[in-house]
């Protein structure tokens, strides 16, 4: 029975002179009754939609527009100009993202299942920055800005696979702001600055590759390498206490991914390179300033600057390195940058500037010069090929059969190595031809040195601590190379995730994130090493001298991932 006639049938029971009228007061309540249902239903379903869509903005990060809304199920929809506003009272962290190979190879085979995919990225758009004005933040909070990547015809592209350089620069302040990608077409990035270091920022955002271009062989021919943006920012001095920095413990070096920044705490404008290319700017015995580091900050020759993480590191004198590094042995397995780094650590740190030079192969016990009781022995095998004279192999290197045997003797002996420090290499952004091959060659090494740490295991001896030091990110003309910065913080994770599948890494060294923020050009590499040694002569930038610090920044790390307890 329809609802009309229900009420007209109970009108005319109740009087039938009233019957006309009450059928026609009756139809058009039920009329009013019913449109006021459908409206509070619309006003509930568009509530719960709206509040859905409000906690997925501070959640997910929508898809966002050049005209400030965003994209969902084809529609758009506005969205507040400003930031999200993560809270303070914590640091900016991340993390590796779980199944980060399986993923990243279906994001890979996915490229161009959508009309919209067709188009390269050649803009972007950011509501809450782009009105030509300086952006005003308090210091402390963190901040989560949403920028959608726009195609040449000014339209929102809806994937991702975009690689953008940024880089914070302050008087006193330099990192490489955290951006995500949602896989979408919008991304975010995310900013804070402690507020000790108020003042005016630079914010720079780089377009370096489009949708995976720099993962290919032949990264050079694809680089699009624009500044998109340069911001100015003020970060106000404002009350937010963030957790003080501690100093590094054993427990900080099983964190994946570091978000960290260099801080500077003294400058010498009147500074010059001295005639062996060294610049002493600061006194040896200039302290550090608390909390950003402990120790003599001088020791680092870096005219102020000194880099901090999750905790803060010790600068090492030559006493308290010896004492740490005193009957140990330390086993490094890696690129040419090892090296360099070996070479800085006992030229700067333990005391010994004889050592010109180090070779890719070798195993010696070192002695301190002031005791000669306390020795250290360091023995360095160069991965980049299973033949030290040759280049570009990598970690396929692992396949030659004497490399292998050479490798298991040093941990068949009566004691083995009591620390281990690897990481992948630059070869192998040049040698694999894609992230799937390169993803095979990291399994079959997390295997192999797997199986090398059981055998120790079974002779009853203690398992080396095994650190991951991650790759540089390759600085100036190196960029845009096979080694490139995109796919190598990629080969990077994809190696760190299956060294510990196969329960290999005890710790991680994130020297990719150490030396990002210097890495735009050739001041401080020669575009793949940041250690070369200190030289008064012309560098790769055509001026004289180069600054050395970034890689004595990490041996000072090493120590203290070293010593730390």
């Amino acid at each position: 029975m329809s609802v009309k006639v229900a009420i007209s049938k109970a009108a005319n029971q109740w009087h039938p002179a009233f019957s006309p009228i009450l059928h026609w007061r009756f139809g058009l309540l039920t009329a009013l009754v019913l449109v006021g249902m459908v409206v509070v239903w619309s006003v509930d379903a568009c509530t719960i939609k709206n509040f859905i869509q409000a906690w997925r903005s501070r959640q997910d990060l929508p898809f966002v527009t050049a005209k400030n809304t965003y994209r969902d199920s084809g529609k758009l929809y506005h969205i507040p100009k400003r930031p999200v506003v993560r809270g303070h009272s914590s640091w900016i962290a991340s993390e590796l993202e779980p199944n980060l190979t399986s993923n990243l190879l279906a994001r890979w085979s996915a490229r161009g299942r959508e009309p919209c995919e067709d188009s390269k990225t050649v803009e972007i758009a950011i509501p809450s920055l782009d009105d030509g004005k300086v952006t005003e933040l308090l210091a402390g909070d963190v901040y989560e800005f949403v920028f959608q990547a726009m195609d040449d015809s000014g339209k929102p592209r809806c994937s991702g696979g975009d690689y953008f350089e940024t880089d914070l620069l302050g008087e006193s302040w330099k990192s490489r702001p955290l951006v995500k990608d949602f896989n979408n077409g919008s991304y975010s990035i995310s900013l804070q600055v402690h507020p000790d270091f108020d003042g005016v920022y630079d914010l720079t955002i780089i377009l370096l590759y489009r949708h995976f271009e720099g993962l290919k062989m032949t990264p050079w021919r694809f680089a699009y390498d624009r500044v998109l943006r340069k911001i100015a920012i003020r970060f106000h001095r404002s009350s937010v206490q963030l957790p003080e920095l501690h100093a590094c413990k054993e427990s900080d070096f099983t964190r994946d991914v570091w978000i960290g920044r260099w801080t500077r705490h003294a400058k010498n404008d009147d500074c010059e390179i001295s005639n062996d290319g060294r610049y002493r700017c600061l006194a040896p015995d200039f302290p550090c300033r608390a909390p950003w580091c402990n120790g003599s900050l001088g020791t680092l020759e870096s005219n102020g600057w000194v880099y901090s993480a999750h905790c803060s590191f010790k600068m090492f004198s030559a006493d308290s390195a010896w004492n740490c590094l005193n009957n140990r042995w330390i086993f490094f397995w890696g690129d040419s940058n090892h090296v360099d780094t070996i070479r800085n650590l006992l030229n700067f740190i333990l005391d010994l500037p004889q050592i010109h030079s180090v070779p890719r192969r070798f195993d010696m016990n070192f002695s301190n010069p002031k005791d000669q009781s306390q020795t250290v022995r360091i023995t360095s095998i160069f991965n980049g090929h299973w033949n030290e004279t040759q280049n570009y192999l990598g970690l396929e290197s692992l396949r030659e059969e004497g490399f292998q045997n050479l490798l298991r003797k040093y941990f068949s002996e009566d004691t083995v190595p009591d620390t281990m420090i690897m990481n992948s290499g630059l070869h192998d952004g040049a040698h694999s031809r894609t992230v799937r091959a390169f993803s095979f060659e990291a399994e079959n090494a997390a295997s192999f040195w797997a199986d090398v740490m059981k055998q120790v295991r079974q002779r009853g001896l203690a398992w080396p601590k095994v650190f991951y030091r991650a790759t540089v990110a390759t600085g100036g003309r190196a960029r845009t190379q096979v080694f490139n910065p995109n796919k190598m913080e990629v080969f990077n994770h994809i190696f760190l995730e299956k060294l510990k599948q196969a329960g290999v890494v005890s710790g991680v060294i994130d020297n990719f994130d150490i030396t990002f923020p210097w890495h735009y050009n050739n001041r401080y590499s020669d575009g793949v090493h940041y250690g070369r040694p200190p030289a008064k002569m012309k560098w790769r930038d055509g001026l004289i001298g180069h600054h050395y610090f970034v890689d004595l920044m990490l041996a000072h790390v090493l120590l203290n991932a070293m010593c730390a307890r």
